[in-house]
């Protein structure tokens, strides 16, 4: 027999705080407990003793001092570390969040905060029925771009209330599993074929009625009118150092919300983080493309992102013909007649485009010679002095090189000189109006980066080279089927940027009521008069007037992943023995190093390339390892390391996506990639 005395000596008080809404009941429970009492059995005994009936299902312990769920229910005391002094909370796993999606519309829903953010992001991706959750992630507003708001806001009242999208009855939100029709590939399309508008139809797959046809509705179409006041008072970076601001506040994806200091009803941002969108298919992704298209009209028109003015024009015409459209849809979308689609036929004319138009003759085209080019170009060479040296040269472009010679005669002999593209930087150099149709061309050397301008005499020659040069810096020949559709895409972009100005376009009824100032940045609104913002527009609207709504959204898309700049995501970091700070851009498939006062590229290192990387946590320096002996090392400055580290990892993660097995993600691969050893 055990002596009480001696019972007494192992058991210990555990003051625990429960999260609950019921008046006139104790939130502080002390309990008696033993080292060896398990959590799940600590659950028990806390609910016997609180004596509410309720369900307490989504309840779990919150370890305040540790910042730490207790989720594995069969450990003990002893081997959580649990003692006397712990600060138990018990509390509800699914909360209560705001999220402003990129059409800058808030949604306020149910989500847990007790999963890592990358299971939590893909539970909302559900709910908003956007595939491909793993391109997104959330965002907290850095400080420093929310001063300009602060000071705006001393010397204004208080804003009407924001209209927030309530989808706390979801399904998700409740903690339930998604229906897994949504993400079916023979699901009913999310698009009417005739008019492009969402078909509501969808909706009645996974959610429940004329609440959720409305969210559809509303998160799948635009609304792009915005005022220049309304421009005005959001952050726009001025520097790369402020576009770098911009990307300090992405949550890890491998904590927990309450784990990195989210509390209940904050506001995040829902944002694509990875530039990467895979198997876009307007079949299904209503929502997701004109999430995708937003956040690429905001890039641009708070100037996130630059572009020149023959684009922005192009952009603004683009969007200028969303409102047309949208106003003449709206009327028509009540009678549009709703199309029940079979889900054997959805699968069988799925199956159709992809037997037709997917790999079609992709065998044969990589297979063959090689092929190449060869014209007469120009060559511009910067000189000091602002001078440049222009000649023409016979250039010959084979595998992933330019050579170029005296002329076409003196082809057969040694070329003056040979430029391995290979991991390069390919800029864009255009003014369709200009006639001027240049490739920019960075070239890696042992102390940066070779500078070489080619200029083209036409758009279908700049368009062939353009092509065959973008290839070439990712390792790719002009054998690679992509190179064919590559050349295709730009000829597109370069005929929308063609304005063959028509007398009727001013003319126009839909568009005499057009704000300009609402689809241009705050630049152009300043550089030229309303009036001549309008015409330019009309101008550059007639090369795109004949699109559907959902074909103005992918050209948009296009266009904006055409810009230089594209997918470029900043940091400021101090390289290992460097003394002054850079800029460190972050892409799909490469890191680039840049100055941070000119903002020139010093040096590019490909993805591919990379042996390995790693972040030495006490230091918080990441380091990587290239082929050829090449190491680099860095601190990062405008956000803490473990963000770049993510970012790489994760862009590598997608890169292993393929359609064979598109609808299951490795998880625990993504984990290993992007979670680091801390």
């Amino acid at each position: 027999m055990v002596s009480s005395t001696e019972y007494g000596s192992h058991t210990w008080d555990l003051l625990l705080t429960v999260d609950h809404q019921h008046e006139g009941v104790e939130k502080e429970i002390p309990l008696q407990v033993t080292g060896d009492l398990h959590v799940g059995g600590l659950m028990l005994k806390l609910v016997e003793k609180i004596k509410i009936a309720q369900d307490w299902s989504d309840y779990a312990f919150w370890w305040e001092q540790k910042k730490c769920w207790l989720l594995k229910t069969h450990w003990t005391l002893d081997k959580c570390g649990v003692q006397a002094d712990a600060k138990l909370i018990f509390t509800t796993q699914h909360k209560m969040l705001r999220l402003r999606l990129p059409n800058m519309k808030t949604v306020r829903l149910k989500v847990s905060f007790s999963s890592m953010v990358f299971r939590a992001v893909s539970d909302i991706c559900k709910m908003l029925n956007i595939r491909r959750s793993e391109e997104l992630s959330l965002l907290k507003q850095s400080e420093g771009t929310l001063k300009k708001k602060k000071k705006k806001d001393k010397n204004s009242k208080e804003p009407a209330t924001e209209d927030i999208l309530n989808l706390c009855n979801s399904p998700v939100s409740s903690g339930l599993p998604a229906n897994p029709g949504l993400y079916s590939k023979t699901m009913t399309p999310i698009y009417d074929p005739v008019s492009g508008s969402p078909a509501s139809s969808t909706m009645t797959w996974f959610s429940d009625g004329s609440t959720a046809e409305q969210s559809c509705s509303i998160l799948a179409l635009s609304h792009p009118t915005c005022s220049p006041e309304m421009l005005a008072e959001m952050y726009q970076p001025r520097t790369l150092a402020d576009k770098a601001k911009l990307n300090a506040g992405w949550l890890d994806s491998s904590r927990s919300l309450m784990e990195q200091d989210v509390q209940e009803e904050d506001q995040l941002l829902l944002r694509f983080k990875y530039y990467t969108f895979f198997d876009l298919n307007p079949k299904y992704d209503a929502v997701r493309i004109n999430q995708i298209y937003e956040q690429a009209r905001w890039a641009i028109l708070l100037e996130e992102i630059d572009c020149t003015e023959e684009e922005m024009l192009i952009f603004a015409a683009l969007q200028a013909y969303h409102v047309s459209k949208l106003s003449l849809s709206s009327e028509t979308q009540d009678s549009t007649c709703e199309s029940e689609v079979d889900e054997v036929e959805a699968a069988l004319s799925n199956l159709e485009v992809t037997l037709e138009g997917g790999n079609k003759n992709n065998i044969l085209e990589d297979i063959t010679d090689i092929p190449k080019l060869a014209d007469n170009l120009k060559l511009v060479r910067p000189k000091k002095l602002a001078l440049k040296a222009i000649k023409t040269y016979w250039f010959v472009f084979r595998d992933t090189s330019i050579s170029y010679f005296k002329n076409k005669e003196s082809a057969q002999g040694e070329p003056i000189e040979k430029l391995n593209l290979k991991g390069c930087e390919v800029v864009p150099d255009v003014n369709v109006a200009a006639k001027k149709f240049g490739i920019k061309l960075l070239i890696p050397v042992a102390d940066g980066m070779n500078e070489v301008y080619l200029r083209c005499d036409n758009e279908d020659q700049y368009a062939r080279w353009m092509a065959a040069c973008v290839l070439a810096s990712k390792g790719r020949t002009m054998a690679d089927s992509s190179y064919q559709p590559e050349v295709q895409k730009i000829l597109s972009f370069l005929q929308m940027k063609n304005r063959t100005m028509c007398s009727q376009a001013a003319s126009e009824p839909e568009n005499v009521d057009m704000k300009p100032e609402c689809f241009v940045s705050p630049r152009y609104t300043k550089k030229f008069k309303s009036k001549q913002l309008t015409a330019r527009i009309l101008e550059a609207h007639q090369n795109v007037s004949q699109m559907s709504l959902v074909e103005a959204k992918l050209r948009f898309i296009q266009a904006w992943q055409s810009l230089p700049e594209f997918g470029l995501s900043y940091y400021v970091v101090r390289f290992k023995g460097s003394k002054k700070d850079d800029v460190l851009g972050v892409s799909y498939n490469r890191l680039i190093r840049i100055d941070m006062a000119t903002g020139d590229p010093i040096t590019t290192w490909r993805f591919s390339n990379m042996k390995q990387w790693n972040v030495n946590w006490e230091i918080r320096q990441v380091a990587i390892e290239f082929d050829q002996n090449v190491s680099i090392a860095f601190t990062c400055l405008s956000a803490d390391c473990k963000i770049i580290h993510e970012y790489i990892g994760g862009y590598i993660f997608l890169s292993t996506r393929s359609k064979d097995h598109n609808e299951t993600l490795d998880e625990e691969l993504f984990h290993k990639l992007t979670g680091g050893q801390e």
